[in-house]
């Protein structure tokens, strides 16, 4: 699920306090913004930080932590965005790289009981310095929380318990959606923002994950993010628009495929009969109402959860030649059995804007995706530490998805060719298309002077047709665990209209894992 797609939450006191300190002095953040572009040329080349820790469990020798750039709280959870053999892997989903080490030998001492704990912090400045609805600057974050256990570990009990894990995350956000106030209701600029409602933990996951035959056979069960599994690869958090990061649009933002950090009752089996390819399926309680598992993600006996979403994938990880250049390449579907009002048809093919009839019911929803990304050049040890090619193309069905069509293409690097290994640099351009009916609709509500209705992307301000967004980083790693990232976002046609001149971003967020 995007992160601003349902009811925003009320603002912490803390992110007021910060807000009102930081807006009369919004012209040196930005100021601080266009520096933090050219400062990380200044700073002095790092070696790769010793790894202070064992390595995961079922890690490849060549996957260690320290070889691999510092991302955002997403990207380094689970532990499978960072397994070149695809999604679930087990393991400690943020590795051994903490900001504060071992902790005093916490660390150490809890993973060998079979207990895998780390605190993740996330905050960032986004302006638009031109174009959209206004100008405007707001600060966005979050504080998360991840416990997994090793159950074998931590029980030393028989076989039943071999690959038997617990994973739970809780996540606290704060903040305003920069998005919505320069008028784009439909796309969300910030990585981290919505859809935590206003509490002090928001649960995002908390599964039982069991593996059989060397990880042959894996089953997960209990509140799972879909995009968790699917529709996901481990590039997409690099970037910071939010229909890239988690898995990606439009499917995220239908009821059946919410994703992070909205969780759902479900369960994921996986059949991965050699490390190169996969087979993988699920099933998903589908929820009717604003946030799943309501504004706390702990409500999990919600009312009218009888229909189900299945998504299925199949997934090919090949290594080419001798520095095993590694790649994704995925393909897969959802299908809801629900039924959705039609986004224009009120049954006699006539707007229901328009007549005042009931829309027609539509059965099932439908949505299909292709993901690939491939490293061209290798620069060291690590799945993604490399030259990276990627694409992406995902279609819903547009009768009762307000975007059809979203398609993404993407290079990403690290900074080994300029002494900074654990730095990364990437460049995406997306574009969406909204949907026949949902444009049909909002010509009909023009025409006869009626305010447009909103769907699963927002309510818009004028017609839509496309929208395209262009977008680039550079992640600084600054220090075990903690990494700066400017970030620069154009804007084509803000929330697929030509209402607003075109919207120019700039970003820069801290990242930590403690």
């Amino acid at each position: 699920m995007r992160r601003g797609n349902t009811p925003s939450e009320k603002n912490s006191p803390f992110a007021m306090s910060v807000r009102a300190a930081w807006r009369p002095a919004a012209a040196r953040a930005l100021c601080a913004l266009a520096v933090a572009f050219v400062t990380h040329a200044a700073l002095p080349a790092r070696a790769a930080d010793p790894d202070p820790l064992a390595a995961w469990p079922f890690q490849r020798e060549a996957q260690t932590a320290n070889t691999q750039p510092i991302g955002s709280l997403e990207q380094t959870i689970p532990g499978f965005l960072q397994s070149p053999y695809g999604p679930p892997s087990f393991g400690a989903p943020y590795g051994t790289t903490h900001a504060f080490g071992d902790w005093g030998g916490v660390q150490p001492w809890l993973q060998n009981h079979g207990v895998y704990v780390a605190l993740g912090l996330y905050e960032g400045i986004s302006g638009n310095v031109s174009g959209g609805k206004r100008q405007s600057y707001t600060l966005a974050g979050q504080v998360g929380a991840t416990v997994d256990i090793d159950w074998q570990k931590l029980l030393g009990a028989g076989a039943w318990s071999d690959d038997l894990w617990l994973h739970t995350l809780a996540v606290n956000g704060n903040g305003q959606n920069l998005s919505r106030l320069f008028g784009d209701n439909g796309n969300q600029v910030q990585q981290i923002y919505g859809a935590r409602g206003n509490v002090v933990a928001h649960l995002v996951w908390a599964y039982f994950e069991k593996s059989w035959l060397h990880h042959k056979v894996d089953l997960a069960a209990g509140w799972i993010p879909t995009g968790t599994f699917f529709n996901n690869s481990p590039w997409v958090c690099s970037f910071m628009n939010v229909w890239l990061c988690g898995n990606v649009t439009p499917t995220k933002y239908l009821a059946g495929g919410r994703d992070w950090p909205s969780g759902n009752i479900g369960t994921v089996l996986r059949l991965m009969p050699n490390p190169h390819v996969y087979v993988m399926g699920g099933l998903f309680a589908v929820s009717p109402h604003g946030y799943n598992g309501g504004i706390s993600g702990w409500a999990w006996g919600q009312d009218n959860l009888g229909k189900l979403a299945t998504e299925v994938e199949v997934g090919w990880i090949p290594e080419f030649g001798p520095n095993h250049l590694i790649g994704h390449y995925k393909v897969g579907a959802l299908y809801d059995n629900s039924r959705y009002d039609d986004l224009y048809d009120d049954g006699h093919g006539q707007p229901w804007i328009v007549t005042g009839r009931l829309p027609r019911r539509q059965s099932g929803q439908t949505s299909v995706w292709v993901l690939a990304d491939q490293m061209l050049i290798r620069n060291g040890e690590g799945p993604m530490n490399g030259l990276v090619l990627t694409g992406q193309y995902s279609y819903a069905d547009g009768k009762t998805s307000q975007m059809n069509h979203h398609l993404v293409a993407a290079l990403l690097d690290t900074g080994a060719l300029w002494g900074r290994p654990l730095d990364s640099v990437g460049i995406n351009v997306q574009w969406a298309n909204f949907s026949r009916s949902a444009i049909l609709s909002q010509e009909a509500a023009a025409a006869h002077g009626l305010p447009f209705r909103g769907a699963n992307f927002g309510t818009p301000y004028g017609i839509q047709g496309h929208e395209t967004i262009y977008e680039a980083f550079y992640s600084v790693h600054l220090m075990t665990g903690v990494s700066l990232q400017p970030d620069f976002q154009y804007v084509n046609h803000v929330g697929g209209t030509t209402v607003f001149k075109d919207a120019v971003v700039l970003s820069t967020v801290v990242s930590a894992l403690f």
